[in-house]
C-alpha cells in the first residue's frame, strides 16, 4: 500500500508574472539615437492584454465590474472624439492606440489579473527591483562621468534610457522608491518593511543624480503623504531620520553638493530668472492653452501638437533641446509635447478629454484613499498595498503637471494604474491567497 505523503500541493502559478515580465524588460539598455517608439515591453505589453483576454474566456470568467468599465471606459468617448478630428487618419489611429494601450486596455488587464495581496506585492517589489538596478546604473554613470550632459559635464544619471529620455530613470528610481516606502510602512513580515526601508533609503541617491526637478518635487510630495497616512507619529520619527540621511550624503560626504544645492534652489527661481528648459516649457504651456482656445471641447486632435505648436508658441521658445552623452552623440531634440500631461491632453482633446481622463483619475484616488481608512482602523492586511496604490496615484497626478507620456517608461505608467485601480476598486474585499479569477 502505498504511503500518502501529507504534502499541500503548490500554488498555481501568477498571472501577473507576464505583467512582471514587461516590468523587467525595461531594465534593457535603449538604443542609442532611438526616437523613443513602441519598444519590447510595449510589444509585450500588448500580448499580456490577449492573454488577459484569453484567459478570462476560458475561465469564463466575469470581466470589470460595472464602477470599473466605466472608470476605466470614460477616455474612449474622449479619445474617439479627438482621433477623428486628427490632422491625418494614421496620426489619429496611432494616437489612439497609445491612449488605450496606457490608459484603458493595460491598465484594465492589471486589475484583472491580480488576484490578491500577494499579487500585488509582487509587482511591488518588480517595481524596487527595476529601480534598484537602474539607480545603481545611474549612479555608476554619475561616478565615472559617463551619464548624459548636464552643465558641461557627463554626470546626470539616466540608467539605460539614454539622454534623449533624461526622466525614464527618474520616473523608474521614483516608483521604486514610493513601493519601497509603502511596503515598509504596511502590516508585512518585519524583515521584508526593513529591506524595503533600505531599499527606500537607497533610491534617494540615484533620484538626486537624477537632477529632475519635477521627480523631486512629486516624490517628496507622494512620500510625505504616505507617511501622513501611516501615522502621524511615524511620520515625524521617518521624517527626522530622512533629515539625517540627506545631511550626511549631502553636507557630510559632498554627493553632488554643489550641483545639487544650485538644482534645488533653481525651483524657486522659475519666475526670476528661469533657465532655458524652463523658458520652453513656459512658451509650451502658453501654445498648448492657445489650441485649447481654439477648439475648446474636442482640441486640435491626436498628435496634432507638434503641428499646431509654432502658430501658436512665441519666439522664446529654443529650436530644440540639446541631449549628448551617456553612449550618444550630440542631438538636438526637437520639443514636441508641453510636457505637461494636463496640457497636452486638453490642447489635443480639448474638454471633454480631459474630463474623461482626469476625471476617471481623481475617482479612482478617492476610492483608494477610501478602501485604506477602512483598512487602516481594523487589523486586516493590505496596508501596505493601499500607501503604495495611493502613493503612486499621487505621484503620478503630481508628476503629470512636469510631464507627459512617452519614452520606453511609459508602459510602466499603465501598470501602476492597474494597481492603482485593483485597490480602489477589488483590494480591500480580495482576501490574502484568494483564488485565481
Amino acid at each position: 500500500m502505498a504511503l500518502a505523503l501529507p504534502l499541500t500541493p503548490p500554488r498555481s502559478w501568477s498571472p501577473v508574472l507576464p505583467v512582471v515580465a514587461v516590468i523587467a524588460l525595461i531594465a534593457l539598455p535603449v538604443t542609442p539615437g532611438g526616437e523613443g517608439g513602441a519598444g519590447p515591453a510595449d510589444a509585450l505589453s500588448a500580448l499580456v492584454v490577449l492573454f488577459c483576454a484569453v484567459r478570462l474566456l476560458r475561465r469564463r470568467a466575469r470581466p470589470l465590474s460595472r464602477r470599473a468599465a466605466v472608470l476605466l471606459g470614460m477616455p474612449v468617448a474622449g479619445l474617439t472624439l479627438a482621433a477623428l478630428g486628427a490632422s491625418s487618419a494614421g496620426a489619429g489611429t496611432t494616437g489612439l492606440g497609445r491612449y488605450l494601450q496606457i490608459f484603458v486596455l493595460v491598465p484594465a488587464a492589471v486589475l484583472l489579473l491580480v488576484r490578491d495581496a500577494r499579487d500585488f506585492r509582487l509587482l511591488a517589489w518588480a517595481f524596487v527591483a527595476l529601480a534598484g538596478w537602474q539607480g545603481a546604473v545611474g549612479v555608476h554613470q554619475f561616478v565615472t562621468g559617463t551619464g548624459a550632459s548636464y552643465q558641461g559635464e557627463e554626470i546626470r544619471a539616466v540608467g539605460t534610457f539614454g539622454p534623449q529620455d533624461v526622466m525614464g530613470m527618474a520616473t523608474v528610481v521614483s516608483f521604486g522608491l514610493i513601493c519601497s516606502v509603502g511596503l515598509a510602512l504596511g502590516r508585512s513580515v518585519a524583515r521584508e518593511r526593513l529591506i524595503a526601508a533600505v531599499c527606500a533609503g537607497a533610491l534617494l541617491v540615484p533620484l538626486a543624480l537624477s537632477f529632475s526637478r519635477g521627480a523631486w518635487i512629486a516624490t517628496a510630495l507622494t512620500c510625505t503623504v504616505q507617511l501622513v497616512l501611516a501615522g502621524l507619529r511615524r511620520a515625524l520619527k521617518v521624517g527626522a531620520v530622512v533629515a539625517a540621511l540627506g545631511i550626511i550624503l549631502v553636507g557630510g560626504f559632498g554627493v553632488g553638493s554643489a550641483m545639487l544645492q544650485e538644482r534645488v534652489s533653481s525651483i524657486t527661481q522659475v519666475t526670476d530668472a528661469p533657465d532655458q528648459s524652463v523658458t520652453d516649457r513656459y512658451t509650451m504651456w502658453a501654445a498648448a492653452i492657445g489650441m485649447w482656445r481654439e477648439q475648446p471641447l474636442t482640441g486640435v486632435g491626436l498628435k496634432g501638437f507638434p503641428e499646431h505648436r509654432d502658430t501658436h508658441a512665441s519666439l522664446a521658445l529654443s529650436s530644440g533641446s540639446d541631449t549628448e552623452g551617456a553612449g550618444s552623440a550630440y542631438v538636438k531634440q526637437p520639443l514636441l509635447s508641453p510636457h505637461n500631461m494636463y496640457l497636452l491632453i486638453l490642447s489635443e482633446q480639448g474638454l471633454i478629454g480631459l474630463l474623461a481622463l482626469a476625471g476617471g483619475w481623481l475617482a479612482l484616488l478617492t476610492c483608494a484613499l477610501r478602501n485604506l481608512i477602512r483598512v487602516r482602523g481594523t487589523q486586516r492586511g493590505g496596508l501596505d498595498c493601499a500607501l503604495v496604490a495611493c502613493g503612486l496615484s499621487v505621484w503620478q497626478l503630481t508628476d503629470f503637471m512636469y510631464a507627459d507620456i512617452g519614452g520606453p517608461s511609459t508602459v510602466l505608467t499603465a501598470v501602476c494604474l492597474g494597481l492603482i485601480a485593483w485597490w480602489a476598486l477589488v483590494g480591500p474585499s480580495a482576501p490574502e491567497g484568494a483564488a485565481a479569477r
